[in-house]
């Protein structure tokens, strides 16, 4: 029997079936150095506080740094006879160092805790992963913003025509609703960087061990307290999805609206050859498969988040075997997560937009029609009920005379029909969609002068986001060499 099969307390070996059906080493596979940075920071505790003599631990770190070294090469392979990661690296110890010394390894912790410490440190660094994917986005859109703050576009309800706005305003609404998404995702990061080591099985442990130092070596911001929650919590994969979730459909309205905007009948925008298929047996297709996979994506992981919802919802207290799967859930989403921003980045970046084309449809479909009964307030004193009616009326005129704001000496004539004299000059100046945007100056508006001071804000948001996602990358990289440290003065 290989060192560190848990059959002590059973007869003969398991079936294959059971192994197969029990293992977690295709889950694991992506924690094997986190694993070890663990049981080096563990063991460099245990000597600390005389739990294990140090010529033991010397043994253990130096088998741990084999291991380490073998992992990055690609040496160590997990075997699916030990069950999972954990016992693969105390396999591997046992069998470098002996068991004797590889024995003492796991004491004054359990698997429980094990797990969580793997997850974590794990899940955190795939976290800030995601926010420099936002960020690099949310550049991609401010590049685009800042040379479109004066070309004019539809804006939409109900998929209708709505106000004229500036396609550089259209790009900083994702930038400001990306912002949101970081904020939820750095949230997320501190619920997960808080140490769990030293929970054990659920209840703590009779040695006197030193949880503060395992946080200090592991890189986590504060120690995670209460034992039997720590064993039994997996709330922090739950606010990881649920971020992630939001994140997902704020992505899935952008693609949405890159489909729609691609399609002949808009014509606003074209993704480039880079970023579109075409079709086996149609040759002029092209289509916008990188935005519809997106959309498809964010079904996978809002099924995720709803999954270790159930999963939990009756769970008792305590380490339950439905938490393996909540891994699978967190990897597989966060590797779609990261690579839907990433092409989405790619597809907006080389994606041209057609401003001739978003000129032609603000000019139709009455775009201006707010902006014309604004002037009845504001410069013919008419309560805005009142020029609400009128307006809406005058374009009920024009669309039965198969007529819009183009032409200019009707609505003036319907208009006048209505007690309402305005010159031609003037009603042209209300009617123009570039001039409507600029009276649009209210804080958060669609005037160029607001949307150029939008990008200005944004860009200083986006600059003091990379410089904490810096931080606490930094922090982390200090860990891993102050680890390194005490392990070679060991």
């Amino acid at each position: 029997m290989k060192s560190g099969k848990l059959r002590g307390r059973f007869k003969g070996n398991l079936s294959e079936e059971m192994k197969e059906f029990t293992s977690s080493i295709e889950i694991d596979k992506g924690m094997i150095l986190e694993d070890i940075w663990g049981s080096e920071a563990h063991v460099i505790m245990l000597a600390e506080q005389s739990i294990i003599e140090k010529a033991d631990a010397r043994k253990i770190l130096r088998a741990l740094e084999r291991a380490k070294r073998d992992s990055i090469k690609g040496k160590f392979e997990l075997d699916p006879e030990l069950e999972d990661v954990h016992m693969n690296v105390e396999n591997y110890v046992i069998e470098d160092a002996g068991e004797e010394f590889g024995g003492g390894m796991h004491t004054a912790r359990s698997r429980n805790d094990q797990v969580l410490t793997d997850t974590k440190l794990h899940l955190r660094e795939k976290i800030l992963e995601i926010e420099e994917s936002i960020i690099k986005l949310q550049k991609t859109f401010l590049k685009l913003a800042e040379k479109s703050t004066e070309k004019v576009m539809p804006s939409y309800t109900h998929t209708q025509h709505a106000q004229p706005i500036s396609l550089g305003f259209w790009a900083t609404a994702y930038v400001s609703m990306l912002t949101r998404d970081l904020k939820r995702l750095k949230n997320a990061f501190l619920c997960v960087n808080k140490n769990p080591l030293g929970a054990c099985a659920l209840s703590g442990t009779s040695f006197p061990i030193d949880r503060r130092l395992t946080a200090k070596l592991l890189g986590f911001d504060d120690i995670e307290e209460h034992s039997l929650d720590v064993v039994s919590s997996r709330d922090f994969i739950i606010e990881t999805l649920s971020a992630l979730s939001i994140l997902m459909s704020t992505l899935s309205r952008l693609s949405e609206e890159l489909i729609l905007f691609s399609t002949n009948e808009f014509g606003i925008m074209k993704l480039s050859d880079e970023f579109s298929t075409g079709s086996s047996i149609m040759p002029q297709k092209k289509n916008p498969d990188v935005a519809e996979l997106v959309r498809g994506i964010t079904g996978l992981v809002y099924g995720s988040l709803i999954q270790i919802l159930v999963t939990l919802k009756a769970l008792p207290l305590g380490y339950n075997r439905d938490f393996q799967e909540d891994r699978t859930l967190l990897w597989n989403s966060l590797e779609r997560v990261n690579s839907s921003l990433l092409i989405l980045n790619g597809a907006i970046n080389k994606a041209k937009f057609n401003e001739n084309r978003m000129s032609e449809l603000v000019s139709k479909n009455f775009s201006t029609a707010t902006e014309l009964a604004n002037f009845l307030v504001s410069e013919k004193g008419i309560p805005f009920r009142k020029s609400h009616e009128i307006v809406g009326t005058v374009v009920k005129e024009l669309i039965k005379k198969k007529r819009d704001f183009g032409d200019i000496e009707s609505t003036r004539d319907i208009l006048k029909k209505h007690g309402v004299e305005i010159s031609i000059k003037e009603l042209r100046n209300v009617l123009d969609p570039k001039k409507a945007i600029e009276m649009n100056k209210s804080l958060g508006g669609t005037s160029p002068k607001e949307v150029t001071r939008m990008i200005k804000k944004f860009n200083r948001e986006v600059d003091e986001k990379k410089k904490d996602i810096k931080k606490r990358k930094e922090k982390i990289e200090r860990a891993k060499k102050l680890t390194e440290k005490r392990v070679s003065e060991l």
